[in-house]
Parts: C-alpha cells; structure tokens; sequence
C-alpha cells in the first residue's frame, strides 16, 4: 500500500530548526540560552537593540516551537496585593532538537545497547541475547504506542519504506553509521526490532528478514508465506 505523505505537515524537529532560519529570531534564542537565569521581554529588547514588541513576537515564536520555555516570576521581590503582575519570562527549552538528513536515531540504538549490557552484567547472560530480546520489546511497544499500519509507522521511524512487488523494502537506516562499523551487531539488532513491530501490530502477513543490499537498510520485509533470504544473526 502507498501513502502519500506530500501534504503532511512538518515534523515538530524541522519546524523547530526552521524557526531558528530567521536572523533575529536566532539572535534572540542565542541571547537567552546564554544567560544564566530567564530573560524577560524587555531585558532581550535592550540586550540586542530591538523594538519591544518585535522582541515579544520572536520570543512568543521561539516558545511556540518549544525551543524555549515560558515562566512567570515577580522582578520587584514583594508578593502579595499590590506586589504587581508576575513578568513573563523565557529561557532555555528543557527540549532537546535533533534534524539529521536522511534520519538517524543513534539515541534509540544507544539505549537499547546500554539495556543490555547492564542486563547481561547483572544475569551473566549473552549480552547478544539479551540485545536481541530488548530490540523485539521495544519493537512490540513501539507498534502498541499508536495503531497505524507497518508503512506509516516504518515512515515515521525513518526507515523510508518502498513497496517492490508483495514486499517492503527500506530505503534508509536509521542507525546507518553504527551498522557500516558494526553491522551484525546492528543489523541483529534491526532485525529483532522490526520482528517486534510486527508482533506488535499483529501483521502476520509479513516477516522480517536479513536482506542486505546496497542503498538499502539490511532488513527487508516479505509476504509471510516466503523463504526468508537468511536467517537472524545469533
């Protein structure tokens, strides 16, 4: 099945990044994150020379995209009636932002591994086997998380899924440069995650198999009733 994602709407990341594409935006958010304790309206107009409504609005924009956070505190050091409107402030976004073209997900992979090799301290078991087993875990609630057919999710993960005949191919993958270093390492690793997508989804006409091909993840998913082109790594 096709999907046509031509319309869809920005991911929030590159949203996020684009914001930053305006000048004085980036000098606002570059002032704020520099200083150590939040900036109010006023105190980023007068830093950088700017109209204090103009400051507002790019600061409104930058919190918007979560690139900075929004609190509210009183200046004057009183409380109570008469003690004034607490001051909007922004500072830093406890958000952190990451665009990479084609998609990596190094942080997925990094968390998987460090699970299992303090898993495998701790039980003494293979810390292969274990890697493998957190991978179809993950997998399964990675499927369970929104009910969306295999494409859409693979799509959303930035494996790049193309249909060629009754399979799906890969287009990217997600943990590239980990793969070309340690490839059956991490093509293990893939492989037992997408298995674990489709448990999760209940795909059952679909299977996950070893396929490496040049240009293309080394995972490729073909109809059930197919040989699989090889066989998991152990």
């Amino acid at each position: 099945m096709f999907v046509d994602h031509s319309k869809e709407a920005p991911r929030p990341d590159v949203s996020a990044v684009a914001a930053l594409d305006e000048p004085t935006r980036r000098r606002l958010y570059n002032h704020v994150v520099r200083q150590p304790g939040p900036v109010s309206r006023d105190e980023a107009a007068e830093a950088l020379g700017l109209a204090r409504q103009t400051a507002a609005f790019h600061l409104d924009r930058l919190a918007d995209e979560t690139l900075l956070d929004v609190v509210y505190e009183r200046r004057s050091g009183r409380t109570g009636p008469g003690a004034g409107r607490p001051a909007k402030l922004y500072k830093r976004s406890t958000r952190q932002v990451t665009v990479s073209l084609p998609e990596r997900h190094y942080e997925l992979a990094g968390r998987l591994l460090a699970r299992a090799l303090e898993e495998s301290e701790t039980t003494g078991e293979p810390v292969r086997t274990v890697l493998h087993r957190k991978a179809h875990e993950l997998g399964t609630q990675l499927a369970g998380q929104e009910r969306e057919d295999v494409f859409d999710l693979l799509e959303r993960y930035g494996f790049e899924p193309r249909c060629d005949g009754d399979a799906i191919v890969l287009g990217n993958c997600p943990f590239h440069a980990l793969a070309r270093e340690h490839t059956r390492t991490v093509c293990g690793m893939n492989l037992h995650l997408l298995r674990g997508v489709l448990e999760g989804l209940d795909e059952g006409g679909l299977q996950a198999c070893l396929a490496p091909s040049p240009g293309h993840c080394c995972v490729r998913l073909e109809p059930a009733s197919s040989p699989p082109a090889t066989t998991g790594p152990s």
